[in-house]
């Protein structure tokens, strides 16, 4: 980047041009660069574009999302896949692709978890590496998102994550601390909320101290679409673009803010060449590219879609009321009776910003079809996708279950679109009760029932006795149905292992009680007892734990040996058939509780011929003892005797050792006053103990009923203010009447509802400015006439002001 670049062209840089585009300058020899959002697939979208996944956009390979690929704990095979999603982003004229999603499952209910790999920032962190990885390798920078502690979609914009330090930094922080120190991303993208009452984009400590110093992050930060609260405090804390463009506002905020001496226009400087350097290193954007994808690219991605889609589908159950034992495999020349709307309409991908328009679709009943192992002896539909009641269909579908010419009846079950989504949190983990009374009516039949489950997200399975067979498909991408189909004959031998816990009731979830806060403050009471930590440190049962997955195998584990460096052992396959198993190393340290909660430290993905024997060997790393002592801000290894436990899952230990770990630190016993956080019951926590794991202070909303810019506009259906109220509850009724005429949320409302005003001045291309939103936020406090004037002056300033930015640059 030029040297003698005004101040004014260096802010314009921190900003982007369109909905998806960086702004170029051609004098400095910078170019342009595209983004498009991409965990999954490459969402290339046509003419202006979204953000929400409304428009249309070019086709690519929907792959799996993170929450389903987290299932196959295998970074190599998610490299392959992020190499893939590389090589179509360079084919679509894309330079940056927004993902992998990578926050912590706090909670099961959240809705975009589908997006997120898992409760474990281990396992985050690893698959994360690997996507990233493979992305970059294709010469396009990879984003992981959102940074930090993002764990709901009600109030997204204005909520306030509080989460003690250790927790934060043990849990929420390392995932990312994983992916960047090993695949080096190019950007990392920041949160919509707050962290502990300050803004994820403007949170030095969060930008600065953790990601750039202490990990040595060295691209750029760029706000969720819209996230950015204050462009001054951004660029301050370590905020580089602006994104989608906020029209020139930021610009004349930032150049006003260095002129005043607020902003060192070395932060400035130091932004943009973040932003430059990013656009060389892509490339820019490529005209000359026709982008769309070959038909031999889309022919090979389907192929490594269905790939991942094999070693991430999870086998949960495998009983059988049928000669020989299990009911799958399927045996040759089985009759399959194929029921469920979603076994003919597939429903593979979840809906929002990630959703991805792709080259291809496979259903699982044209799959059997296609099969010439087994024959289908009919399709019947089963169950309305929108739950409404239907006998008829019912009985038709027991009807054919009965029939002598059924001999296994294959059902797909789930959650449908309206379930799962950005914007909105489900609001139980139950799947629709239709579903549940099919089950039942098909398992009186006395035929083995097969049911494959579609969710991007644990479910409650109650249901589970009624069926012999359970394969946890996910939401596993465009080849989902060609891979299930695969595993049910035999074909392959499932593989994949559940990357989140599954409790046999909501009601079990450590949050269960406070999620989703629907006030300013998301307080993380449970502390750091998510997931397994959760339910094994506090004793309670789960229907499926961390890590658990069945095969048409098996395995034995012996020989465990500690030292130093590691932990090795052998793993034997002891059936007839070629097969897969996950060796999962757990830790626990000297003390108990809080302290001495058990984690997982890695894990290796093994596969074995049928008799086959391996010694595998897991090291030790930089992750593996460690804890945080907010006391000291600092990373600690207590000394004395850990437990180190290898197994196929967090609750089944195979192997176990104690081992001494010469630390930096002696263990001190827990703060009493501690209480129920020293044995994982945070349920019954109380606020002073709550207070205690804060070390005194919670740093929580102060109240007021004034509304403000950060107050999202659901909250005006309590405004003094009879015309923000008029549109708060206009805007209510209409979400409400679109989902029900869509069977899927109105996304588009929703944003608009949990969106706080701030945000109009940053995603309406410079329409709307700071002055503008203060003015409309007093019509949100009762005061129409005043604001409405505010508005108008404040519009006519700003439109002058644009016109002036823009001769300046294009002086220049």
């Amino acid at each position: 980047m030029r040297d003698d670049l005004s101040i004014t062209e260096q802010a314009a840089l921190l900003s982007g041009a369109s909905e998806w585009e960086s702004r170029a300058n051609e004098r400095a020899g910078v170019p342009a660069f595209v983004m498009s959002d991409g965990p999954h697939g490459v969402r290339r979208q046509l003419g202006s574009g979204d953000h929400l996944g409304l428009g249309e956009s070019k086709p690519a390979t929907c792959f799996p999302t993170a929450g389903t690929v987290a299932n196959s704990w295998d970074p190599v095979l998610v490299e392959r896949m992020g190499r893939a999603l590389g090589r179509e982003a360079h084919d679509l004229d894309v330079n940056i692709l927004l993902g992998p999603g990578m926050n912590i499952k706090r909670n099961p209910l959240c809705g975009r978890n589908f997006e997120y790999f898992s409760e474990d920032p281990i396992v985050s962190g690893r698959m994360a590496a690997g996507l990233i990885t493979g992305v970059q390798s294709q010469g396009v920078g990879a984003c992981p998102k959102h940074f930090a502690v993002n764990s709901q979609e009600l109030r997204r914009q204005s909520s306030n994550s509080v989460v003690d330090d250790r927790t934060m930094r043990e849990l929420y922080l390392t995932a990312f601390e994983i992916a960047v120190r090993e695949a080096k991303p190019w950007s990392v993208m920041t949160s919509y909320n707050r962290v502990n009452g300050v803004y994820a984009h403007e949170n030095a400590h969060l930008l600065q101290d953790i990601l750039r110093k202490e990990w040595g992050f060295d691209g750029w930060l760029s706000p969720t679409g819209g996230g950015s609260n204050s462009a001054v405090a951004a660029v301050r804390a370590g905020g580089s673009l602006e994104m989608p463009s906020p029209g020139y506002t930021s610009v004349r905020e930032l150049v006003a803010a260095v002129h005043a001496g607020t902003l060192s226009k070395d932060d400035v400087e130091r932004r943009a060449r973040e932003v430059a350097t990013t656009a060389r290193r892509t490339g820019g954007r490529q005209v000359d590219r026709n982008g769309v994808l070959r038909p031999d690219v889309i022919d090979a991605h389907h192929d490594i879609a269905r790939q991942v889609a094999e070693a991430s589908d999870v086998l949960l159950k495998n009983d059988g009321r049928v000669a020989g034992g299990s009911v799958l495999p399927l045996k040759r020349g089985t009759r399959v009776a194929i029921i469920g709307d979603m076994a003919k309409i597939p429903r593979f991908q979840g809906s929002g910003s990630s959703k991805v328009n792709a080259t291809r679709s496979e259903s699982l009943l044209d799959q059997f079809m296609r099969s010439s192992d087994v024959a289908v002896a009919g399709y019947r539909q089963g169950y309305e996708r929108r739950c409404a009641p239907n006998t008829v269909l019912l009985d038709d579908a027991v009807a054919l279950a009965a029939d002598k010419g059924t001999d296994v009846v294959v059902v797909v079950i789930g959650l449908d679109e309206r379930s799962e989504s950005e914007g909105l949190d489900r609001s139980t983990m139950a799947i629709p009760q239709l579903q549940v009374d099919l089950i039942g009516a098909l398992h009186a039949t006395g035929k083995p029932i097969v049911a494959v489950l579609v969710a991007g997200s644990p479910v409650q399975t109650s249901w589970i006795d009624d069926a012999d067979a359970v394969l946890y498909v996910g939401l596993s991408g465009q080849a989902g149905a060609s891979a299930a189909v695969r595993i049910l004959t035999g074909e392959v031998n499932p593989s994949g292992r559940l990357a989140e816990t599954w409790p046999i009731d909501y009601a079990d979830c450590p949050s269960a009680a406070w999620y989703p806060a629907d006030g300013p403050d998301a307080i993380y009471r449970e502390g750091p007892f998510v997931g397994y930590r959760y339910y094994r440190t506090a004793d309670i049962p789960v229907r499926f734990p961390f890590g658990y997955g069945l095969s048409y195998a098996s395995f034995s584990f012996g020989a465990l040996s500690v030292n130093d460096d590691g932990v090795s052992f052998t793993v034997t396959n002891t059936s007839d058939v070629e097969g897969a198993t996950v060796a999962q190393l757990y830790v626990r340290g000297p003390q108990v509780g809080y302290s001495g909660r058990i984690v997982n430290s890695s894990f290796i993905k093994v596969r074995l011929a049928a008799h086959e024997r391996r010694v595998v060997h897991i090291d030790f790393d930089q992750y593996t003892f460690r804890h945080y002592d907010p006391t000291v801000q600092r990373w600690c290894t207590e000394s004395g005797s850990w437990t180190v436990m290898v197994g196929e899952d967090c609750d089944h230990d195979r192997l176990r050792a104690q081992f001494t770990v010469e630390g930096d630190v002696e263990p001190v016993p827990a703060d009493p006053a501690l209480g129920a956080y020293l044995t994982g019951r945070v349920k019954d926590a109380t606020d002073d103990e709550l207070a205690t794991l804060f070390r005194g202070h919670v740093p929580l909303t102060s109240p007021s009923s004034v509304f403000g810019v950060n107050d999202p506009i659901v909250s005006w259906q309590h405004s003094r203010g009879l015309v923000a109220r008029a549109v708060a509850r206009t805007l209510v009724r209409r979400e409400a009447r679109i989902s029900r005429k869509k069977g899927a949320p109105d996304l588009d409302t929703l944003f608009v509802l949990n969106m706080p005003p701030r945000a109009m001045s940053k995603m309406t291309g410079g329409l709307v400015d700071g002055a503008m939103v203060d003015a409309i936020v007093l019509v949100a406090n009762g005061h129409a006439v005043r604001g409405l004037g505010a508005f108008v002056v404040a519009y006519l300033r700003n439109r002058s002001a644009a016109r002036n930015i823009a001769k300046e640059l294009h002086h220049d």
